[in-house]
């Protein structure tokens, strides 16, 4: 499948789901004080991540363009992998019946940041590298003549 999301939406989805992480530790946002621990630091993480990333994005609405876009992806894929396993990997995926739904969050988010990953213009995962052409240097006989005339 060829990706089909501008780099501009994945840094506009990237924002709003960092912002909707970084507000998980309000009680109106998923309810998540009132458990504590993995639960509710792990989103506050990712979403502090995810702001960093976003705003050193290289696309349009990147303040400070610093990571090219293949790394931002590959950095919000690999968010999206972590919030999406955290709730077996820390254990609280409601094995009681004081968790329950606690875990959807991190799932929900996690593939949506996956998904964007993956299907996003630029992506190393689902975009052909392009040749490239060798350029000048100590191999290119263009240098060499150069030298030699000089």
């Amino acid at each position: 499948m060829k990706p089909f999301i501008s780099t501009t939406t994945y840094g506009i989805i990237n924002y709003i789901v960092a912002a909707l992480l970084l507000s998980s530790r309000l009680p109106e946002t998923f309810n998540l004080t009132y458990y504590g621990g993995a639960a509710l630091f792990i989103p506050i993480l990712m979403g502090a991540f995810l702001s960093y990333i976003a705003i050193f994005s290289d696309n349009k609405v990147g303040f400070i363009k610093v990571f090219p876009m293949q790394m931002s992806l590959v950095l919000g894929m690999f968010a999206g992998f972590l919030l999406l396993v955290s709730p077996w990997l820390y254990d609280f995926a409601g094995k009681n019946s004081n968790n329950d739904g606690v875990f959807w969050p991190h799932v929900i988010f996690g593939a949506v940041l996956l998904f964007c990953a993956l299907f996003t213009k630029k992506s190393p995962f689902t975009t052909r590298p392009h040749q490239q052409l060798s350029e000048g240097g100590l191999d290119s006989i263009d240098s060499i003549e150069g030298r030699l005339t000089h």
